[in-house]
């Protein structure tokens, strides 16, 4: 049995399947509990009170100290709270049903939620599953389009066309780089980067990569459009220590070696961004914050290299397609959220064995054997 007190205390009652909210006075938990069951209609036998904050039982010892405005939660027989991890759970449990549940449920919640850091997870649970992600053209979500020319009807065509002008603007730099060569080595150069201009045109500037409709292999974002954040520290911690031949190995927990430890022993981003461009205007417009960042930088390292090799080539061919790699394809570049951005110097190299294009070597011919 609960204590009886004789200070009155007001608490905001809501049962484990409601998303409704009623204030509820008494002097003990006991009165509590038995105005929650009949306002909810459950039974009062096997019932309890928890708090809603971490799932703490309200018992006889608890509820002298219970502040008042505190947020329980009934539980009847067989039911538990965790706290909060258990709404994440429950709202993550209800993407697989229909969304409009999910979207009532966070409404009623965040219509009597006064907590700061709540109204502003359940808010941005709302603003997220109410988008018109499946959307595609400028009738089915004009809002989308907004600010945008007449010219794009569709989103995917669009975000194609944003990839390309990041790819283009890549170009631009690395062209405009041929001016500080001598007569010799910028005709070689230019050479070059017509290859490359040829190439890219043929790739439609490598545009499918923000393309939700291009094939798997060929896009950076799922089939929905949903994009993550690729700054993964293994990734860069192998490019790394290839630039300071450091010894590694890839094994069953991943990379290790005696040169690095600690901050690169992770999988992915630690902060899981992602984002999904095509949910809204306001998503479309954050993805452009996003950056398509070199690993081996462009101008610290790339076009330095491709200019040496091409002053010192002596005869050697230069393998362009490796640079074009670097410059404009996803082998060096990764999709990372602008504070993932690593805006210092990254220190990494070139492979120094794959510069040139390697020399085969001419077959000897055998001498014709003797008519026996």
């Amino acid at each position: 049995m609960c204590a009886v007190v004789s200070q009155l205390k007001t608490v905001r009652l809501r049962a484990l399947r409601s998303a409704q909210k009623f204030g509820v006075a008494g002097r003990s938990c006991q009165e509590l509990l038995r105005k929650g069951c009949l306002r909810f209609q459950l039974p009062v036998q096997g019932s309890r009170l928890c708090l809603y904050e971490d799932g703490t039982e309200v018992t006889e010892d608890y509820f002298p100290g219970l502040p008042d405005d505190a947020e329980l939660v009934l539980l009847t027989e067989g039911q538990t709270w965790q706290g909060y991890v258990s709404d994440i759970s429950r709202f993550l449990s209800m993407f697989h049903e229909a969304q409009a549940g999910v979207i009532e449920a966070a409404r009623q919640l965040l219509s009597g939620e006064r907590a700061p850091l709540r109204q502003k997870l359940l808010a941005d649970l709302l603003h997220t599953v109410s988008q018109n992600i499946e959307a595609e053209t400028r009738a089915q979500d004009p809002p989308w389009f907004e600010g945008l020319e007449s010219r794009f009807r569709n989103k995917s065509g669009y975000l194609r066309y944003s990839c390309e002008s990041r790819i283009r603007s890549y170009l631009r730099e690395v062209s405009s780089c041929s001016r500080v060569l001598g007569a010799e080595a910028r005709e070689e150069y230019l050479r070059i980067l017509g290859a490359m201009c040829q190439r890219l045109r043929s790739a439609q500037y490598n545009g499918s990569y923000f393309d939700r409709g291009a094939e798997a292999g060929s896009r950076l974002c799922t089939r929905e459009g949903w994009f993550s954040c690729q700054a993964h520290p293994r990734f860069w911690l192998g490019h790394l220590l290839t630039a300071r031949g450091a010894s590694f190995h890839m094994g069953s927990g991943g990379w290790s070696s005696d040169a690095v430890r600690g901050p690169f022993d992770l999988d992915s981003c630690a902060s899981k961004h992602s984002i999904n461009p095509y949910s809204n205007r306001e998503s479309r417009v954050l993805f452009s914050t996003w950056n398509l960042d070199h690993i081996i930088e462009k101008k610290r390292t790339i076009v330095p290299t491709l200019a040496e090799a091409i002053q010192e080539q002596g005869g050697r061919e230069v393998d362009w397609e490796y640079f074009y790699s670097l410059l404009f394809t996803s082998e060096n570049l990764k999709l990372v959220h602008i504070a993932c951005h690593k805006k210092t110097t990254h220190k990494l190299e070139c492979d120094p064995g794959r510069i040139y294009r390697s020399q085969k070597r001419p077959k000897r011919r055998r001498p014709a054997r003797k008519c026996q």
